[in-house]
């Protein structure tokens, strides 16, 4: 652990959460604007394709960047670097703003709808670095007895972003243009570069018995079979599983949202960010309070019932189209999003704590990374496989089987992993294996 010290409300607090806000606001912006261009005009399955791209991104380099960063030691230089990266992503959008038609790239015509998912794929691949670099500072801030505070902390001012970047992009959609909105997005993605490079992210030396830093990064995301021992420690294996088969579910429903609620449930764009920020805005608080009860009853409890709560959201949200009245109808999507929030708080709390206590030493962000590389396996196949079947069978249809998935997770999880948690955190009540 790095001298990092634990939580409190002063400055250093005070940057993390911009950086936190101002990232996150920025790719909620991005997203939720993308998907509801697209789908204007384009299919489901179109707009599935924005959510498997950004997940794609992920998948690839959340890994390299906590990789990277455990072997060099420089969380502070990937950190700006890749958000340098991420405002850079963007910048085409402001001279070619529209998908309709064809582009030619040399003698091949390629559908100007493919040009969105590749920037959402390119703006991930940045922003992958991100997350798991700060939710390894946040971890090691918050110490062995107070992990689980520190990181529902900082997840809560993620989640500020999400619901004020989703809220405000409903606003925007229908105040400006697409290339005015574009430019705001670049703007607030400069900004959280500028507010993680004040941030005291804990930079350490180099890893002194790392070998070449291509070896050591290809050594650590594909170890060798006598290097995976730290993957099967209290089933941390099992538990990456179980998220990015939980992801399946909430991504598959979550990439259809923003169009579903302004076709098929025919509330205005307005609505629509309201709506989109619910989610978001009660993590807000349930972020930081979960982070405590993770620290006092362990880590597992709250994981395993976070994958099962978050196959209520796509069943309630179906339901949704039952509602008589569009005042009901948003009511019903907005209790969807409270499900989800109060699940998935306590999953992700509950697994990043897990991560950090069982992470070897320099392991952490690779570990860390890992966690979102899984969630985003999940990502890819859920948005394909939900759009696939709302092409078929209608979104409500989709969106109840997608919940499947989430349900099986938990299953898998309550019965491979073991807990975590130090017994002397859970007022001194061993944990026992499954």
């Amino acid at each position: 652990m790095t001298s990092l010290q634990r939580p409190r409300l002063d400055r250093a607090t005070g940057l993390v959460g911009l950086a936190a806000v101002t990232r996150t606001l920025g790719g909620a912006l991005l997203g939720t604007s993308l998907a509801v261009y697209v789908g204007r005009n384009g299919s489901p399955v179109a707009v599935s394709l924005l959510a498997t791209a950004f997940s794609l991104g992920i998948i690839l380099f959340a890994p390299v960047w906590g990789a990277l960063a455990d072997v060099t030691g420089r969380r502070k230089l990937i950190l700006v670097g890749t958000g340098v990266g991420a405002t850079l992503a963007v910048t085409p959008l402001l001279v070619a703003p529209s998908f309709a038609g064809t582009v030619r790239v040399g003698p091949v015509a390629v559908s100007a709808a493919l040009f969105p998912v590749a920037i959402r794929g390119l703006y991930a691949a940045f922003i992958a670095g991100f997350g798991p670099l700060m939710l390894t500072v946040a971890s090691e801030r918050g110490g062995a007895d107070g992990r689980g505070k520190s990181v529902g902390s900082f997840n809560s001012f993620r989640a500020a972003g999400a619901g004020s970047g989703q809220f405000v992009a409903g606003l925007l959609l229908g105040a400006l243009a697409p290339t005015e909105l574009y430019a705001v997005i670049a703007a607030v993605s400069a900004a959280a570069t500028v507010a993680v490079a004040l941030v005291d992210t804990g930079d350490s030396p180099p890893d002194p018995d790392a070998d070449s830093l291509a070896t050591e990064v290809r050594t650590r995301l594909l170890p060798p079979a006598g290097d995976r021992g730290h993957l099967r420690t209290n089933g941390l294996g099992w538990l990456y599983l179980g998220l990015g088969v939980r992801q399946a579910t909430v991504s598959g429903v979550g990439a259809l949202m923003p169009v579903y609620i302004v076709t098929t449930l025919a509330l205005p764009e307005a609505w629509m960010g309201v709506l989109l920020a619910f989610n978001p805005v009660s993590q807000t608080f349930l972020m930081y309070y979960l982070g405590g009860v993770v620290d006092d009853a362990g880590r597992k409890p709250l994981i395993t019932l976070g994958m099962a709560g978050s196959a209520g959201f796509g069943l309630v949200v179906a339901a949704a189209v039952l509602a008589p009245s569009r005042l009901l109808t948003a009511a019903v999507v907005a209790v969807g999003y409270v499900v989800l929030a109060v699940a998935y708080s306590a999953m992700w709390t509950g697994a990043v704590a897990f991560v950090g206590d069982v992470a070897p030493e320099n392991r952490e962000s690779e570990l860390m990374g890992l966690a979102s590389t899984s969630r985003s396996v999940g990502g890819v196949v859920g948005p394909l496989l939900v759009g696939g079947a709302a092409e078929l069978a209608g979104y409500p249809a989709a969106f109840a089987a997608g919940s499947v998935l989430a349900l099986g997770a938990s299953l898998l999880v309550g019965l491979r992993v073991t807990e975590s948690a130090p017994a002397a955190v859970r007022g001194g009540t061993a944990s026992s294996a499954d």
